[in-house]
């Protein structure tokens, strides 16, 4: 799938504001950027700890990137339009339609990244939620290599019972190591969820010891 250039000129600049911003209100630290792919497909597979998750998981990231989100969000006309201008694609809440799936094997099988949170909604506590699985189809039909990206810090500075963020926290994004197409060819829907789950769980709880936090109980 290729783009107009007019907008990915305009996606990339909305990137690098949100990254001038969350610099701007936040303490950010981020590791393990050498483990995106240089080429070829890729899915961001994320924790989904506040609403900053998807600017946090890809504004770093300098290859064009997707995203999806619940469908209510583009009921209001003006923020619908926002977030489409930067790559965002409605789908309903455990219902992705055969258009949205084939659209995001298309965007996959170009080359081209795409951001999931398979907990399916922000999470309540901080923990990480079992996984979903279906997104190992879209990972097989679209020849896609699997990037772990597990943030902390963010349910501390803006959980889901709060209005507002917290200016000065704390948040650490961590990229873990890819998944090649081969690994995942040899895992179904199931076993590639569970071990997604348990591998983001561990990351999330080193960097959570790192920083002296107490780690979650799985």
């Amino acid at each position: 799938m290729t783009e107009k250039k007019p907008k990915m000129r305009w996606f990339h600049f909305a990137r690098r504001l949100c990254r001038i911003l969350c610099t701007l209100f936040f303490r950010i630290e981020v590791n393990g950027l050498e483990n995106i792919p240089d080429q070829g497909g890729f899915m961001l597979i994320g924790n989904h700890q506040s609403v900053l998750d998807p600017v946090l998981c890809g504004m770093c990231i300098k290859r064009n990137t997707y995203y999806l989100a619940r469908d209510t969000l583009f009921k209001n006309k003006f923020f619908g339009r926002l977030i489409s201008s930067v790559n965002t694609m409605p789908v309903k809440r455990g219902k992705p339609g055969i258009n949205t799936m084939k659209k995001v094997i298309s965007i996959l099988k170009a080359g081209n990244g795409v951001c999931l949170f398979p907990e399916g909604t922000r999470s309540s506590d901080g923990k990480i939620a079992a996984f979903k699985p279906g997104f190992g189809l879209l990972c097989r039909r679209g020849k896609a290599a699997v990037v772990p990206v597990v943030i902390d810090g963010a349910f501390e500075c803006w959980p889901r019972h709060k209005n507002i963020f917290s200016i000065g926290a704390k948040i650490i994004i961590s990229y873990g190591k890819c998944l090649t197409e081969e690994q995942i060819k040899q895992m179904n829907d199931r076993e590639l969820a569970e071990k997604l789950t348990d591998i983001m769980r561990k990351m999330q709880n080193e960097i959570r010891i790192k920083r002296r936090k107490e780690p979650y109980v799985y």
